[in-house]
């Protein structure tokens, strides 16, 4: 089975420079108030902080773009960031037969996938990836195919 959501990923370019554009929109907004205008008082301090807060909740659900594909006889899981020098992008591919268990958690809008694999060294190696931006049909193929696997091991 194959998963992706790269088709998304101008949509995420998009949101993001809309967010910066409303960043910097703010902070110019901000300057004006405080130097010229005299407004709103201390309330002008929303058009930066409003801006900030959605920015950060945008990076703190981690790399926009996962791929999942479980053809063959490995297991290929790819997570990066729209951003090419934000973040390291993560891409990981062994055999199905390594696959112990996986666990996805669910914390208000952020979600996280942990994939734990047996290995020689260690015993065992925990991944994780980040989910944030799948939604829950992709979520729930994503638990069908890896129960599969994990299953037929």
């Amino acid at each position: 089975m194959r998963l992706t959501n790269r088709n998304k990923a101008s949509a995420y370019n998009f949101i993001h420079t809309l967010l910066l554009m409303f960043l910097v929109a703010g902070a110019g907004a901000f300057i004006l108030e405080e130097y010229k205008f005299d407004i709103l008082g201390w309330e002008s301090v929303f058009l930066i902080t409003i801006p900030i807060l959605f920015l950060g909740i945008f990076y703190l659900n981690g790399r926009q773009i996962f791929e999942y594909d479980s053809d063959g006889e490995a297991l290929h899981f790819r997570n990066r960031n729209i951003i090419p020098f934000l973040s390291k992008p993560l891409s990981d591919e062994f055999p199905k037969y390594k696959l112990i268990s996986y666990e996805i958690i669910d914390i208000f809008f952020i979600k996280r996938l942990y994939i734990k694999i047996s290995s020689k060294n260690s015993g065992s190696i925990m991944l994780k990836y980040e989910i944030s931006f799948l939604t829950k049909k992709e979520v729930n193929d994503l638990k069908a195919s890896l129960n599969k696997v994990v299953k037929s091991n």
